[in-house]
């Protein structure tokens, strides 16, 4: 078909300083209502010599569709990713679809898309999964084997049975049964309900850097304490420990500011952190 959606505009030259728009720009200005009722074909066409995106708009929301159905049909296969999200990577293959179908090459539109739906879907599962190939790998054998040993036997095989089926041992099995073992996954966004309150799973999970506000006053009491008993101690012992565990001295160093030797520095810091130790002992018995 050789006419197009829409003729090639006239536009008069633009004011001096205002750039000039490409005629396929100014048309995706243009509402898309008017697209609504034109066949696919006159609509390919226009936006395979125009690249109007106002028609490619129109294109994606009449084979949105085909993602939809492709997302629903995997999420029953991928329970812990939620469809929209299926949906969203969907669209993206859909587009990338959009941009490298050419129709005169005679085959539907939705047979060119739909691998490119789906695999973008896949990519989009693949960067999810925890599991490694090699470990999905083994876990899709030990299946399939099981399966086999079932039919055959008419019964779930044992692990002896299903290890011999798969050629290895009993620990390796046991091994590749652990690195596939089942996983449950939990949105932390979903929410829960019960009959007191309803909150999301994220709010259920203990902050590690959170601390009890009991745990909060013992912590200030005890430093309180310290800071306490640090006060009462003879000024060089003070001094000693300040270099040693706030400035991060090694003894030698403490030695050559106090301009005493590295021997007398160790006695001083033994001393001072025995006194400090019977100081806090006195003070949690009092």
């Amino acid at each position: 078909m050789s006419s197009s959606l829409l003729p090639a505009p006239a536009f008069s030259c633009p004011p001096t300083g205002v750039p000039a728009r490409s005629a396929p720009d100014l048309a995706s200005r243009q509402p898309r209502e008017r697209f609504r009722h034109e066949p696919a074909e006159r609509l390919w066409e226009h936006y395979r010599a125009h690249g109007d995106l106002a028609v490619r708009g129109e294109l994606i929301d009449r084979y949105i569709g085909l993602v939809r159905h492709h997302a629903i049909a995997m999420s029953r296969r991928a329970r812990e990713v939620e469809i929209d999200e299926l949906v969203s990577a969907g669209t993206v293959g859909l587009v990338q679809a959009l941009e490298g179908y050419d129709p005169a090459r005679g085959f539907a539109f939705s047979t060119y898309a739909l691998p490119r739906i789906r695999g973008a879907m896949l990519d989009e599962l693949r960067r999810r999964d925890w599991m490694p190939r090699t470990v999905r790998t083994r876990a899709r054998r030990m299946e399939q084997a099981r399966a086999t040993l079932a039919h055959r036997l008419g019964r779930r095989p044992g692990e002896s049975e299903l290890a011999e089926a798969l050629e290895i041992d009993v620990d390796t099995l046991r091994h590749w049964s652990a690195e596939s073992g089942e996983r449950t996954w939990i949105a932390l966004d979903a929410r829960r309900r019960n009959e007191w309150s309803e909150d999301s799973a994220h709010e259920a999970i203990a902050d590690p850097a959170h601390v009890p506000l009991d745990q909060e006053l013992i912590d200030r009491e005890a430093l309180e304490g310290l800071r306490m008993a640090v006060d009462a101690m003879a000024e060089r012992d003070r001094l000693v420990l300040t270099l040693s565990f706030y400035e991060e001295l090694t003894l030698r160093q403490i030695g050559e500011v106090l301009r005493i030797t590295e021997s007398r520095v160790s006695q001083i810091r033994t001393r001072a952190l025995l006194r400090l130790r019977e100081a806090l002992e006195a003070r949690e018995a009092a």
